[in-house]
């Protein structure tokens, strides 16, 4: 089965997906990171794609070492990584549709018949008592916990910050055994973060998440060593390699790999053996809602590690929610999400809302 084209496309000018076509007329389809789309598919386009047409596209494991190592001087980090996530993605949708199996089959088969999620709220705009009820509606939805992004990001102590007053009006609503986590996005100088971090777990938050820097791992080592609240982190972390020196020097609780960020499955996989390495266990990064979390669906069951509820984006999305990309959408039901038991990750694109919404 030969890799005859990547089609890069970029929808309402800010998401990205790609589909790998081959000889055998199967498609597979993977999602990239939207933190700039057309940068990321330039170099899908420009340096990727090159080196991936006529190879055999169930080779994944020597393709993804050929797109990171090729073009090397763009990364190792980023925009290659993000744009090699979405080939990835696409590759392990292929093979399981080669295969007639789901995708998680060829990842091991199922640890966990379906996976736990918490409703990760991305909104800065609610006062601390509406932010209250908003998780309080979520938890009479089933989600199993409520995550708040509670100060600008990468304020250096200096900017908005409603922390401590969002997570008392939350719990006060939501009662003592629903948890909350709290993601502030680099926002704190050291002493900050571990003055925040006992104030937070006195609060009884579950974990602590990218309190300080993404790449200063010796002040998060410093903070992990002061304070006792699960300390969370990596979705800034794009390898193995940076994931190993996350977990040996800065010493983080909780790991979060993001597939559409981190090279796609075949790089989670390999940090996910990290996470049992070092008894760590990992809630994912996941904030894009489509194939983003099919792909997160697929690796949450099949992988031990992913233990906890994981992230689950509940804002509003355009293609999921105003112009579905998907047949077949996968959303949570009582806060578990399952992945569909068809070839591939089971998505059914709808080709007519995918050109219609398409600006490349």
């Amino acid at each position: 089965m030969r890799i005859t084209n990547i089609e890069s496309i970029i929808l309402l000018d800010k998401l990205h997906i790609v589909k790998v076509h081959t000889d055998e007329g199967l498609v597979g389809v993977g999602e990239v990171s939207p933190m700039n789309a057309h940068v990321s598919h330039s170099v899908v386009e420009q340096a990727l794609a090159p080196l991936l047409i006529g190879e055999e596209a169930t080779d994944i494991e020597r393709l993804w070492r050929r797109l990171y190592t090729k073009p090397y001087k763009l990364g190792p980090g980023g925009a290659q990584l993000n744009a090699i996530a979405g080939i990835d993605i696409a590759l392990w949708d292929l093979l399981g549709k080669a295969a007639g199996l789901p995708t998680y089959q060829l990842l091991g088969g199922k640890y966990r018949q379906s996976a736990k999620v918490y409703a990760s709220s991305m909104s800065r705009s609610m006062t601390p008592d509406q932010e209250a009820e908003r998780a309080q509606s979520f938890q009479e939805k089933g989600f199993h916990g409520y995550k708040i992004h509670s100060s600008t990001p990468w304020m250096h102590d200096d900017g908005f910050d409603q922390t401590i007053a969002t997570v008392t009006a939350v719990r006060k609503l939501v009662g003592d055994d629903f948890p909350i986590l709290v993601d502030v996005n680099n926002a704190y100088y050291e002493h900050t973060a571990i003055k925040l971090a006992h104030a937070l777990e006195d609060l009884g938050v579950w974990h602590f998440e990218e309190p300080l820097a993404a790449h200063d791992y010796a002040a998060y080592g410093r903070l992990a060593d002061a304070v006792d609240i699960p300390i969370a982190a990596g979705e800034q972390e794009y390898t193995t390699w940076q994931f190993r020196d996350l977990i040996l020097d800065g010493k983080v609780d909780i790991l979060q790999p993001d597939v559409i960020k981190c090279g796609g499955i075949t790089e989670f996989k390999k940090i996910a053996v990290l996470a049992d390495t070092f008894t760590k266990p990992i809630t994912v990064h996941n904030t894009q809602q489509t194939i983003g979390t099919s792909a997160h669906a697929h690796l949450w069951v099949s992988t031990p590690s992913c233990v906890y509820p994981q992230e689950y984006n509940i804002e509003h999305n355009p293609i999921l929610d105003d112009v579905p990309i998907w047949k077949n959408p996968l959303v949570p039901v009582n806060g578990e999400i399952t992945p569909w038991d068809l070839p591939g990750l089971g998505i059914e694109l709808d080709d007519d809302a995918v050109a219609k919404l398409r600006t490349n």
